[in-house]
């Protein structure tokens, strides 16, 4: 038997609620589950072996091949596909460049690789207590550009899969392998890391253009505001520093880290 999309057109109804309950954190930890918008975005996922647990789309929204692909895929997959009203879809989608489709997805998160592992040509970020999740996704999106192989999110990031980090991901939240871990673990783990520990700091004494790394290289980047804290600062091997000529000592976050793994992963990367 065929399936079909279940018309919805209230706002009260408990699947759109539990949908817009996703906007929290706490919803969102709880239940392992977050929204993403955009049609292209969806794709992504599916590409990357992600299948919607709900599907929900706009009726009546001049659907496209793609749009009409990812419904019958959904619907094959026995996802929950639900066809809402325009008033609908205005409660769950982003007020800032709303799109007619999204989708409810389970996170996915994984253990950190046994250092013993890690092969040569390996590339790791670190992310010590990144606040916005403008950056946490910009960065994700940039590492996965770069060929990198996974993220490590340290002590008290913002939401990876906060509706506005995925967003700026552009669909690498679903490509770049994600772990969480406590300061204290990360220390413990990084201890039989087998290559360079780099770190970006006011105090680094090389050129980050000049650092000759050993492979595989793991990037350590600090939060928008302190930077790296004291013990995470001890655990690099290696300090280095991004010269400016300006008025400023720092940049951007999301900048600084996508300048540092460009120039640490440039020579691997080819046209």
């Amino acid at each position: 038997m065929t399936r079909e999309p279940h018309l919805i057109t209230s706002l009260t109804n408990d699947r759109i609620k539990a949908i817009r309950a996703l906007d929290m954190r706490k919803e969102r930890k709880e239940t392992g589950l977050f929204v993403a918008e955009g049609a292209s975005i969806l794709i992504t996922g599916r590409q990357h072996g992600f299948a919607p647990q709900t599907l929900v789309y706009q009726t009546n929204m001049g659907q496209t091949a793609v749009h009409r692909e990812l419904i019958a895929a959904a619907l094959q997959g026995g996802s929950d596909v639900l066809e809402v009203s325009e008033a609908v879809l205005s409660k769950l989608a982003s007020k800032d460049n709303p799109q007619a489709m999204l989708g409810v997805f389970a996170q996915r998160w994984i253990s950190a690789p046994a250092p013993r592992d890690l092969k040569a040509g390996e590339c790791w970020v670190a992310l010590e207590e990144v606040r916005d999740p403008g950056n946490l996704g910009t960065i994700i999106r940039t590492a996965d550009a770069v060929g990198a192989n996974g993220i490590i999110l340290i002590g008290n990031c913002c939401d990876a899969y906060a509706r506005e980090t995925v967003r700026a991901t552009m669909g690498s939240i679903f490509a770049m392998p994600l772990v969480r871990m406590s300061r204290e673990e990360f220390l413990s783990w990084r201890a039989d890391w087998p290559g360079d520990v780099v770190g970006t700091h006011l105090d680094g004494k090389q050129d980050f253009r000049k650092a000759r790394l050993r492979d595989p290289v793991l990037l350590v980047m600090g939060s928008e505001g302190p930077g790296l804290s004291e013990s995470l600062t001890r655990s690099c091997s290696v300090l280095v520093k991004i010269p400016m000529s300006g008025s400023l000592d720092s940049l951007n976050l999301a900048v600084a880290t996508a300048l540092t793994l460009y120039q640490i992963r440039g020579p691997r990367l080819t046209l």
